[in-house]
């Protein structure tokens, strides 16, 4: 396992968005998650979200797609804790039983190992409080990328705003990935 990164957040922090208009974690985006993160001791994070009934897949239960998301989300947010920006590789989850809408989702999420560039981990969603019945769970495979990873695949409008509204790559630039 590697090392927690000297730069990452401190144990409790609140972890910003890394875009206002992220659909996960983004305060902007109206119909997203807006998931809140906070940083564990180690390698380690819990976060939260409320599932409104916009986010419905059966009448009065969270859509599968959605929940899924909420674990990439939190799962990738893991990568602030070594300081390195990273992509979805894959994610393989479980689905325990139904998530109603107004549950507040509670998940937690731990890196399990790291080899060259592939940052391998693991997720649950409880539903009743973080010590309630497990609803989600998920693996996931990220791959750290460089920074024109996002600025060479997204739009340039988006990237214009996140540089505009968060300063996103004069923090990304700090991260020394894969040199």
């Amino acid at each position: 396992m590697p090392p927690r990164a000297p730069q990452a957040p401190a144990p409790g922090s609140l972890l910003g968005s890394h875009y206002d208009q992220c659909f996960g974690c983004g305060p902007q985006h109206p119909q997203g998650l807006q998931l809140t993160v906070v940083a564990g001791e180690g390698l380690d994070l819990t976060a939260e979200f409320t599932v409104r009934p916009s986010h419905q897949g059966g009448p009065g239960l969270a859509h599968g797609g959605l929940l899924v998301t909420a674990l990439d989300e939190t799962l990738g947010s893991l990568n602030w804790l070594l300081h390195a920006p990273a992509v979805t590789g894959r994610i393989e989850t479980d689905f325990l039983c139904p998530v109603p809408v107004d549950s507040v989702l509670h998940l937690r999420a731990w890196i399990t190992g790291v080899h060259g560039r592939k940052i391998y981990s693991a997720a649950e969603g409880r539903i009743g409080g973080p010590d309630g019945p497990v609803a989600v769970r998920a693996q996931g495979l990220f791959i750290q990328v460089k920074l024109e990873h996002f600025t060479t695949h997204g739009r340039p409008e988006d990237i214009k705003k996140a540089i505009d509204d968060r300063d996103l790559f004069e923090r990304a630039r700090a991260f020394e990935v894969n040199p």
